[in-house]
């Protein structure tokens, strides 16, 4: 719903299982006047925090309270142009909320939601993955995009960008071998055989080509498989990624890995972020129960001793991207504390790439108001 001059800002919905959010601050003071992608408000749900930015430029009114609990698509304030009255905000605000139901109030089940995280069977490994979007190439869209989270991670590191970057094709997230809802079964750790897991889930998707968006150590693997199945890559997005210095923050990851209570871990997280607060209780238990899965320190033990022993990257990839024919843009945050964001400088000149200020490791989800865009640019900049 909008009428000219006066457009909503709306609770967005970071995730399938995400209902509703917390109004936290306000970043900016109601009547005040904001551009195109300000950050306005920190929101927080049952995962993270998260600032919520406003696709129009104009006068910030109407505002949700600070500790208001307000549902997913459901009004959070309005941007106005300077020209519109109060009366005609009011009866804008009215109207809205008249006609507005919360997600699933009547019963209704969100399909998408219903969907949810689904299982395959690639190459004898039972790998998770979340679908969002369209159909592939051979369905008249785009060619898809499959996300490759890092070290620890799985397909909710990418709550804040999955549902944006699936307009218009599909996009998968898909949780490496060892991590998340995957197989625990990592084999010896190797980078090979993380590569080769991807190999087989585009085969078992019947996907043959697609964009890759690789963080950390999802860089490294996807940076690995375009090297050796360049005819499957369209483009790579190559976030904060491993392999293109020897130096990573070793005690980060002997400290993931042997934490077993939230006190432990805690601190560890907090690493991840520029501003460590985003880190909250909810996802301090979430890693935790990862953690506690049969065989999960395992394959953490043995990937970490493949990839990063002693405290150093083993993966050497930099000289090699300049024998990718494919595009590449690679993303760092300037306040990453696990992989120096120095490992982006003297990249090749035909190297897109942008590095965020106020950002840390997880830049894809503390700054996603700046990588969407930056992934959706470069996506549509390759016209596949």
């Amino acid at each position: 719903m909008s009428v000219s001059g006066i457009h909503p800002l709306l609770m967005p919905k970071w995730g399938l299982a995400m209902e509703e959010g917390k109004i936290v601050a306000w970043l900016v003071e109601e009547g005040e006047e904001v551009g195109s992608g300000t950050e306005v408000v920190e929101v927080e749900t049952d995962k993270i925090a998260g600032g919520l930015e406003t696709t129009e430029a104009g006068i910030l009114r109407h505002v949700a309270r600070v500790g208001e609990m307000v549902p997913v698509a459901a009004l959070v304030g309005v941007i106005t142009d300077a020209s519109v009255p109060p009366a005609e905000v009011d009866a804008f605000v009215g109207e809205f909320q008249a006609k507005f139901v919360p997600e699933n109030a009547d019963g209704r089940v969100d399909a998408a939601a219903d969907a949810g995280p689904q299982f395959i069977d690639a190459a004898g490994q039972k790998l998770r993955y979340l679908k969002l979007g369209g159909e592939s190439e051979e369905g008249g869209q785009p060619a898809p995009a499959i996300l490759l989270h890092g070290f620890g991670g799985d397909l909710n590191n990418w709550l804040f960008n999955h549902g944006v970057l699936a307009s218009g094709r599909a996009v998968y997230a898909l949780d490496l071998p060892g991590h998340g809802g995957s197989s625990k079964d990592a084999g010896a750790g190797s980078l090979d055989g993380l590569t080769g897991a991807l190999n087989a889930f585009m085969d078992a998707i019947g996907e043959p080509r697609a964009h890759l968006v690789g963080h950390s150590m999802g860089g490294a693997v996807a940076l690995d498989f375009a090297l050796t199945h360049p005819e499957r890559v369209a483009s790579l997005v190559l976030i904060a990624p491993a392999g293109l210095g020897p130096e990573i923050d070793g005690d980060y990851i002997e400290g993931f890995i042997a934490s077993e209570r939230r006190r432990d871990l805690k601190p560890h997280l907090q690493k991840l972020f520029a501003d460590p607060a985003l880190v909250n209780r909810q996802l301090i238990d979430d890693v935790l129960k990862y953690k506690r899965l049969d065989g999960t320190g395992a394959a953490l033990r043995a990937i970490a001793g493949e990839l990063f022993p002693g405290g150093q990257q083993a993966i050497a990839l930099r000289e090699r991207l300049a024998d990718l024919a494919t595009p590449v843009q690679v993303i760092w945050g300037a306040a990453d504390r696990i992989i120096p964001a120095a490992q982006a400088e003297g990249l090749p000149e035909t190297i897109a790439t942008e590095v965020i200020a106020n950002a840390g490791h997880m830049v894809q989800m503390e700054a996603a108001a700046a990588v969407n865009p930056l992934i959706a640019g470069f996506w549509k900049r390759t016209r596949t």
